[in-house]
Protein backbone atom coordinates (compact mmCIF):
# COMPACT_ATOMS: atom_id res chain seq x y z
CA UNK A 1 0.00 0.00 0.00
CA UNK A 2 1.14 3.73 -0.96
CA UNK A 3 2.01 6.32 1.84
CA UNK A 4 0.01 9.17 2.40
CA UNK A 5 3.18 11.06 1.89
CA UNK A 6 3.80 9.02 -1.46
CA UNK A 7 0.72 10.59 -2.42
CA UNK A 8 1.33 13.49 -1.63
CA UNK A 9 4.54 14.01 -3.51
CA UNK A 10 2.82 12.70 -6.55
CA UNK A 11 0.02 14.91 -6.67
CA UNK A 12 2.36 17.68 -6.25
CA UNK A 13 4.12 16.31 -9.08
CA UNK A 14 1.67 16.93 -11.62
CA UNK A 15 -0.56 19.57 -9.59
CA UNK A 16 0.63 22.54 -9.38
CA UNK A 17 -2.39 25.06 -9.41
CA UNK A 18 -3.82 25.87 -5.74
CA UNK A 19 -7.17 25.29 -6.43
CA UNK A 20 -6.56 21.92 -7.70
CA UNK A 21 -4.48 20.90 -4.65
CA UNK A 22 -7.22 22.74 -2.28
CA UNK A 23 -9.78 20.23 -4.43
CA UNK A 24 -7.95 17.26 -3.92
CA UNK A 25 -7.03 17.44 -0.05
CA UNK A 26 -10.88 18.57 0.12
CA UNK A 27 -11.67 15.07 -1.31
CA UNK A 28 -9.56 13.35 0.53
CA UNK A 29 -11.03 14.59 3.85
CA UNK A 30 -14.55 13.82 2.83
CA UNK A 31 -13.68 10.44 1.49
CA UNK A 32 -12.40 9.70 4.91
CA UNK A 33 -14.95 11.18 6.91
CA UNK A 34 -17.47 8.87 4.44
CA UNK A 35 -16.09 5.45 5.42
CA UNK A 36 -15.85 6.22 8.92
CA UNK A 37 -19.11 7.04 8.99
CA UNK A 38 -20.56 4.76 6.30
CA UNK A 39 -19.09 1.78 7.90
CA UNK A 40 -15.81 1.53 6.31
CA UNK A 41 -13.91 2.78 9.24
CA UNK A 42 -11.27 0.17 8.80
CA UNK A 43 -10.79 1.37 5.16
CA UNK A 44 -10.65 5.02 5.64
CA UNK A 45 -6.73 5.42 4.72
CA UNK A 46 -7.24 3.85 1.74
CA UNK A 47 -10.78 5.73 0.73
CA UNK A 48 -8.79 9.36 1.59
CA UNK A 49 -5.76 7.92 -0.81
CA UNK A 50 -8.90 7.57 -3.55
CA UNK A 51 -9.88 11.17 -2.56
CA UNK A 52 -6.56 12.74 -2.76
CA UNK A 53 -5.50 11.16 -5.64
CA UNK A 54 -8.94 11.26 -7.72
CA UNK A 55 -7.74 13.94 -10.52
CA UNK A 56 -3.89 13.22 -10.86
CA UNK A 57 -4.12 13.97 -14.29
CA UNK A 58 -6.60 16.42 -14.98
CA UNK A 59 -4.53 19.53 -14.67
CA UNK A 60 -1.73 18.57 -17.38
CA UNK A 61 -3.66 16.14 -19.28
CA UNK A 62 -7.52 18.00 -18.90
CA UNK A 63 -8.51 16.08 -22.44
CA UNK A 64 -7.69 12.72 -21.16
CA UNK A 65 -8.86 12.71 -18.01
CA UNK A 66 -9.44 9.37 -16.82
CA UNK A 67 -7.34 8.00 -19.03
CA UNK A 68 -4.18 8.91 -18.54
CA UNK A 69 -3.99 8.09 -14.51
CA UNK A 70 -3.69 4.29 -14.94
CA UNK A 71 -0.31 5.53 -16.18
CA UNK A 72 0.80 8.05 -13.70
CA UNK A 73 -0.62 5.79 -10.69
CA UNK A 74 1.53 3.08 -12.01
CA UNK A 75 4.53 5.39 -11.33
CA UNK A 76 3.95 4.68 -7.62
CA UNK A 77 2.34 1.02 -7.77
CA UNK A 78 -0.88 2.30 -6.88
CA UNK A 79 -2.99 -0.72 -6.42
CA UNK A 80 -5.39 -1.73 -8.69
CA UNK A 81 -8.53 -1.03 -6.63
CA UNK A 82 -7.48 3.04 -6.26
CA UNK A 83 -6.44 2.95 -10.01
CA UNK A 84 -9.63 1.85 -10.55
CA UNK A 85 -11.59 4.14 -8.07
CA UNK A 86 -10.20 7.04 -10.17
CA UNK A 87 -11.04 6.16 -13.48
CA UNK A 88 -14.50 5.66 -12.59
CA UNK A 89 -15.53 9.34 -10.79
CA UNK A 90 -15.46 10.09 -14.42
CA UNK A 91 -17.83 7.27 -15.51
CA UNK A 92 -20.24 8.67 -18.18
CA UNK A 93 -18.40 11.59 -19.06
CA UNK A 94 -13.96 10.24 -19.79
CA UNK A 95 -14.44 7.12 -18.54
CA UNK A 96 -16.36 3.91 -18.94
CA UNK A 97 -15.42 2.16 -15.60
CA UNK A 98 -18.65 2.03 -13.65
CA UNK A 99 -18.80 2.68 -9.92
CA UNK A 100 -19.55 -0.51 -8.33
CA UNK A 101 -18.08 -0.36 -5.06
CA UNK A 102 -19.79 2.22 -2.34
CA UNK A 103 -16.22 4.06 -1.90
CA UNK A 104 -16.26 4.86 -5.95
CA UNK A 105 -20.07 5.76 -5.14
CA UNK A 106 -19.24 8.39 -3.06
CA UNK A 107 -15.99 9.42 -4.72
CA UNK A 108 -17.94 10.29 -7.97
CA UNK A 109 -21.28 11.58 -6.26
CA UNK A 110 -19.01 13.95 -4.03
CA UNK A 111 -16.16 14.89 -6.69
CA UNK A 112 -18.76 17.68 -8.27
CA UNK A 113 -20.62 19.08 -5.21
CA UNK A 114 -17.70 19.66 -3.01
CA UNK A 115 -16.83 22.13 -5.91
CA UNK A 116 -20.15 23.74 -5.45
CA UNK A 117 -19.89 23.94 -1.84
CA UNK A 118 -16.30 25.58 -2.03
CA UNK A 119 -17.67 28.01 -4.54
CA UNK A 120 -20.79 28.72 -2.23
CA UNK A 121 -18.49 28.79 1.14
CA UNK A 122 -16.04 31.31 -0.50
CA UNK A 123 -19.03 34.11 -1.01
CA UNK A 124 -20.10 33.81 2.77
CA UNK A 125 -18.87 36.29 4.81
CA UNK A 126 -17.11 33.77 7.16
CA UNK A 127 -15.74 32.11 4.10
CA UNK A 128 -16.46 28.96 5.56
CA UNK A 129 -18.70 25.97 5.65
CA UNK A 130 -19.48 25.71 9.37
CA UNK A 131 -22.14 27.89 9.51
CA UNK A 132 -23.86 26.93 5.57
CA UNK A 133 -27.22 25.57 5.43
CA UNK A 134 -28.52 22.77 3.32
CA UNK A 135 -31.07 25.41 1.72
CA UNK A 136 -28.66 27.94 0.99
CA UNK A 137 -26.57 25.19 -0.60
CA UNK A 138 -30.12 24.06 -2.63
CA UNK A 139 -30.48 27.54 -3.59
CA UNK A 140 -27.01 28.03 -5.59
CA UNK A 141 -27.57 23.95 -6.61
CA UNK A 142 -30.74 25.13 -8.75
CA UNK A 143 -28.67 28.17 -9.87
CA UNK A 144 -27.13 26.94 -12.97
CA UNK A 145 -25.15 30.04 -13.70
CA UNK A 146 -23.32 29.55 -10.61
CA UNK A 147 -20.16 27.27 -10.13
CA UNK A 148 -21.41 26.38 -13.95
CA UNK A 149 -18.74 24.09 -14.35
CA UNK A 150 -20.18 21.51 -11.61
CA UNK A 151 -22.25 19.04 -13.13
CA UNK A 152 -25.48 18.94 -11.63
CA UNK A 153 -26.74 15.53 -13.49
CA UNK A 154 -23.57 13.55 -12.51
CA UNK A 155 -23.92 15.15 -8.56
CA UNK A 156 -28.29 14.06 -9.31
CA UNK A 157 -26.63 10.58 -10.79
CA UNK A 158 -24.40 10.19 -7.63
CA UNK A 159 -27.43 10.58 -4.98
CA UNK A 160 -29.25 7.99 -6.86
CA UNK A 161 -26.49 5.28 -7.11
CA UNK A 162 -26.05 5.75 -3.19
CA UNK A 163 -29.66 5.18 -3.45
CA UNK A 164 -30.15 7.98 -1.11
CA UNK A 165 -31.96 11.59 -1.73
CA UNK A 166 -30.13 14.44 -3.05
CA UNK A 167 -30.90 16.14 0.54
CA UNK A 168 -29.28 13.62 2.38
CA UNK A 169 -26.30 13.48 -0.23
CA UNK A 170 -25.68 17.24 0.23
CA UNK A 171 -26.40 17.17 4.08
CA UNK A 172 -23.51 14.25 4.38
CA UNK A 173 -21.13 16.07 2.00
CA UNK A 174 -21.67 19.62 4.29
CA UNK A 175 -21.06 17.81 7.31
CA UNK A 176 -17.52 16.05 5.95
CA UNK A 177 -16.83 19.35 4.66
CA UNK A 178 -17.09 20.78 7.89
CA UNK A 179 -15.22 17.95 9.69
CA UNK A 180 -12.24 18.18 7.50
CA UNK A 181 -11.99 22.09 6.62
CA UNK A 182 -9.78 23.32 9.26
CA UNK A 183 -7.13 20.87 8.84
CA UNK A 184 -7.42 20.93 4.47
CA UNK A 185 -7.08 24.69 5.32
CA UNK A 186 -4.13 24.28 7.64
CA UNK A 187 -2.30 21.94 4.94
CA UNK A 188 -3.53 24.12 1.88
CA UNK A 189 -1.38 26.87 3.23
CA UNK A 190 1.05 24.36 4.08
CA UNK A 191 1.48 23.63 0.53
CA UNK A 192 0.61 26.72 -1.62
CA UNK A 193 1.05 29.51 1.65
CA UNK A 194 -1.23 32.24 1.51
CA UNK A 195 -0.77 33.57 -1.82
CA UNK A 196 -2.14 30.42 -3.05
CA UNK A 197 -5.19 31.23 -1.42
CA UNK A 198 -8.55 30.67 -3.68
CA UNK A 199 -11.12 32.74 -2.29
Amino acid sequence: MITREQALAHLQKYNKEPFHIEHALTLEGCMRYFAETEGYAHEADFWALCGLLHDIDFELYPEQHCQKAPELLAEIDAPEALVRAVCAHGYGICSDVEPIHPMEKYLFAADELTGIVWAAAKMRPSKSVQDMELKSLKKKFKDKKFAAGCSRDVISVGAERLGISLDELMEKTLSAMRACEESVRAEFTAICGNGGETA
